[in-house]
């Protein structure tokens, strides 16, 4: 069975950094994108930013050099998240569009979230 975990999460002050780590687990054929998405009650979960197989990433403009994503390796990405603001403050959810061995059918993989609180 595939899980993404996450981890990292917390309260931080304006200004303060935090880094996000998700880790893919189970029988995976491959992973194609890894990303972060964030979501406040009442909005719509948003995309804050993504990473391919190949390394190209794509950023939410609001997070634009302030966030730094990366894959430490095939089954992990890692969320820098530097100079961050009260408005950041939100769930982020870990997502995976991956293959299992078995049923091998991609598809997009949750993980559980992980809270980020930012006070100003």
């Amino acid at each position: 069975q595939v899980q993404l975990v996450e981890s990292g999460g917390g309260l931080v002050q304006a200004g303060g950094s935090l880094r996000l780590s998700c880790a893919a687990s189970g029988s995976i054929f491959s992973i194609i994108n890894m990303g972060w998405y964030r979501q406040v009650p009442g909005k719509q979960r948003e995309l804050v930013a993504a990473i391919s197989s190949g390394g190209s990433t794509n950023y939410a403009d609001s997070v634009k050099g302030r966030f730094t994503i990366s894959r430490t390796n095939a089954k992990n990405t890692v969320l820098q998240m530097n100079s961050l603001k009260p408005e950041d403050t939100a769930v982020y959810y870990c997502n995976a569009l991956l293959t299992p061995t078995s049923p091998a059918y991609t598809a997009n993989y949750w993980g559980q979230g992980t809270q980020v609180t930012v006070s100003s």
